[in-house]
């Protein structure tokens, strides 16, 4: 064990309750993070709930089975009688049905039963923001980190600020009651790691974590995948956006109402990565504005397509109002797009001085500096060519990696002294 702690291959289990490899920073954070600990000479687990991650050579992977009751194709299903008769699934049903979101606990409970008899094969276990009691009962036994993105809080503040009703606010309330779990988890955890200075404050406060059991790692783009196309020419007032969600986070709602400004007086393009909710707050906002034949929605697309919508792109956009990082920015920017971004949350910490700062929820700030990006071409190359440098200097996922390797072992030897205490 001290060759294993102190300086050789790490066997690390590495849980996420879900990890979408396209889209969410969580999936794309498991993915990447997990093969940059491999190519170290780590030996990494992915233990996973829905969907597939798509790992990368080298990491193994673990697919824990659960109801899987928010996959869209199959929305809500009614489980069998079969399902319903063991603990974890009625457990995990019974909190959709009441408008609740379960499946941080449930998976936690599903990770503890897979591990409680493999304890002895791991050297750590990093979890990924499910803040489970599952995982307080393993870091009793083998040392833990987690990372948190991003404080939930922020994502319920908004989420019942943007509703009016009472009975809305009760629902938003509801389905954010995993909360409670995830704070005291959190306090019992040895170390956090989380990925901005921003997203770290806001933790520690909203948690009542002390701000000095924080690892402040910030996450890595992937530049073999985001890079420039410069033969694929530019198309004139082509604004990008990588969001296509309803959550009022994301703030594509203020976007839209941009657009609607801009399309007054003068031409203009939105290509929207992804597909909205049908019939969801998106879709009504297009059709009251009367833009939707300006913009294209693309649905999902592969890997090499979305590089090339990329580079279509006059400028890109990330209206978030609140980023606990900020990926969309970091990968606009490594295609050596000009970004105009949100100051909300991190992304200032993610931009820097190479793009455009607006404040969060300003439909009038976005629509001025997407027009004086359009007419400015000089202005467009410059900041791609700035974004472009910031993230090879400053955002790589080796580098995410050595540091989070070095946390590790922090906390391995704490452990190890605690036991022998």
């Amino acid at each position: 064990m001290p060759a294993a702690t102190d300086s050789g291959p790490l066997r690390i289990g590495l849980l996420s309750y879900r990890s979408n490899p396209h889209c969410g920073g969580q999936g794309v954070y498991v993915r990447n993070l997990s093969y940059w600990l491999s190519r170290l000479g780590h030996q990494v687990e992915v233990i996973s709930g829905p969907p597939d991650p798509q790992l990368k050579d080298g990491v193994k992977l673990t697919h824990l089975p659960c109801l899987d009751l928010y996959n869209p194709e199959a929305l809500f299903r009614m489980p069998s009688l079969r399902e319903l008769a063991r603990p974890i699934n009625f457990m995990e049903w019974f909190g959709v049905s009441t408008m609740g979101f379960p499946e941080p606990f449930t998976f936690g409970l599903r990770a503890y039963q897979f591990m409680r008899n493999r304890f002895k094969d791991y050297d750590i276990i990093h979890d990924n923001q499910s803040l489970s009691y599952g995982l307080w009962a393993i870091g009793r036994v083998v040392p833990a980190v987690a990372t948190i993105h991003h404080p939930i809080t922020v994502d319920r503040e908004i989420a019942i600020r943007s509703v009016r009703s009472k009975v809305g606010k009760l629902q938003q309330m509801r389905w954010f009651s995993f909360l409670g779990m995830q704070k005291r988890v959190a306090r019992s955890l040895p170390r956090i790691i989380t990925v901005s200075e921003r997203a770290q404050k806001d933790i520690s406060r909203d948690f009542g974590v002390r701000p000095d059991r924080f690892s402040v790692i910030p996450n890595g783009i992937n530049t073999e995948l985001f890079y420039p196309i410069d033969e694929i020419a530019r198309e004139p007032n082509r604004i990008i956006v990588t969001n296509s969600a309803d959550t009022p986070l994301k703030g594509l709602y203020h976007l839209l109402h941009a657009v609607a400004k801009i399309a007054a007086h003068r031409e203009v393009f939105l290509t929207v990565i992804g597909k909205p909710k049908e019939n969801g707050g998106v879709e009504r906002l297009v059709k009251k504005l009367g833009i939707g034949p300006l913009i294209t929605f693309t649905g999902r697309i592969s890997n090499e397509e979305f590089v090339r919508q990329y580079a279509r792109a006059t400028v890109a956009v990330v209206p978030s109002v609140y980023e606990g990082f900020g990926l969309p920015a970091g990968e606009a920017m490594a295609c050596r797009v000009p970004v105009i971004s949100t100051s909300g949350g991190a992304l200032p910490e993610v931009v820097g001085n190479a793009g455009i700062l607006v404040p969060p929820e300003n439909p009038e700030a976005l629509a001025r500096e997407i027009v004086r990006v359009f007419d400015n071409p000089a202005l467009a190359r410059e900041l791609g060519q700035k974004g472009y440098e910031r993230v090879h200097r400053h955002f790589t996922w080796e580098n995410a990696a050595r540091k989070t390797e070095a946390v590790y072992r922090e906390v391995i030897r704490g452990h190890r002294g605690l036991q022998q205490a």
